[in-house]
């Protein structure tokens, strides 16, 4: 079986951006040639082919098969050192603060952090959900992730942790509890109190992305209860955030949303508490150094008071760190 070569650096990237050196790689992706069947190919000329040859092989993108002689001519053939190729790069803002990429579960405490924290550190975010933040995190694609995971103990992250990065130094800390229920818009008389009356209010549904912990909630609740997604409208609508949930049902696009009390709070929402969640910041030891402002913020006057105005958040614990 033939293997995927994942890019490692920025030079192959750039090589790769020309259209006319992707088209001779994907040619020779598929089977080793050399300059004349590949000029032929491309109706371009051997010498304009090799030079573009030469420069996929100075980043290690192709490589010399073998040199064949038959008769008086001989060939050299060149073929990709890999079947296919995986891109996946951070190109980071050059500054004097540093920069970091955090990936995750969607949270608005933290945003309030990354604000104050702006000239110090900035706080890049790329929202995909808590259990796709740790797969994130684990590819190295980012530095910290953000993660409300329940397991089948009762407890937060850490079973996921542990199962994800059995070989490496992690830490956890706990930026803050937080209320998650459902929010709906005031004057709604079709009211729901529970999960079980998304099935029966028929109300319309948006959902959270697949990955997310509280589209994880929401489903081990579902079979909890034998109900149906099915019968829940709007269950196959998702968006990434909170506040894009909250987004929707302001605007009456969907009735009812699963979400957190401060986005219903920002929106103007009814809200219905279900639970309380603990939200950690889970990061590799090595780059505790480089996030050693963010960590040192949440155990700040100035942080506590802001969590707390966005309403439904606790900071008791914030800033505290959990042993793995």
């Amino acid at each position: 079986m033939r293997k995927v070569l994942q890019l490692q650096t920025t030079e192959q990237l750039k090589t790769l951006s020309d259209p006319r050196r992707l088209a001779i790689l994907r040619l020779l992706m598929a089977a080793p040639s050399t300059l004349t069947r590949l000029a032929r190919a491309t109706g371009q000329s051997p010498a304009w082919i090799r030079h573009h040859l030469l420069a996929l092989e100075r980043v290690g993108l192709v490589e010399l098969d073998e040199i064949r002689t038959t008769k008086k001519v001989t060939e050299k053939f060149y073929r990709s050192v890999s079947a296919a190729i995986l891109i996946q790069e951070i190109i980071l803002p050059r500054s004097r603060k540093p920069a970091v990429i955090f990936s995750g579960s969607h949270d608005l405490c933290l945003e309030t952090a990354a604000e104050a924290l702006s000239k110090r550190l900035e706080l890049i975010s790329l929202t995909v959900g808590s259990l796709n933040g740790l797969v994130n995190l684990r590819q190295e694609i980012c530095q910290v992730c953000g993660a409300h995971l329940l397991d089948e103990n009762g407890e937060y992250n850490l079973g996921y942790v542990r199962r994800i990065f059995p070989d490496r130094a992690m830490e956890l800390f706990t930026l803050a509890y937080r209320t998650q229920g459902l929010m709906f818009l005031r004057g709604n008389l079709r009211r729901p109190t529970n999960i079980s009356d998304l099935a029966k209010t028929r109300m319309r549904f948006i959902n959270r992305n697949p990955g997310s912990a509280t589209r994880i909630w929401l489903d081990t609740e579902l079979s909890k209860k034998k109900i149906e997604p099915k019968n829940i409208p709007g269950y196959e609508r998702s968006v990434t955030t909170h506040s894009e949930a909250a987004a929707w049902v302001r605007s009456g696009k969907a009735d009812v949303a699963l979400g957190l009390q401060a986005a219903a709070h920002m929106h103007g929402l009814d809200f219905i508490p279900l639970f309380e969640e603990r939200f950690d910041l889970i990061l590799p030891r090595d780059q505790e150094r480089i996030l050693l402002p963010l960590l040192e913020h949440l155990q700040t006057k100035e942080f506590r008071q802001a969590a707390e105005k966005l309403s439904g958040y606790t900071t008791q614990h914030s800033g505290e760190q959990i042993q793995i």
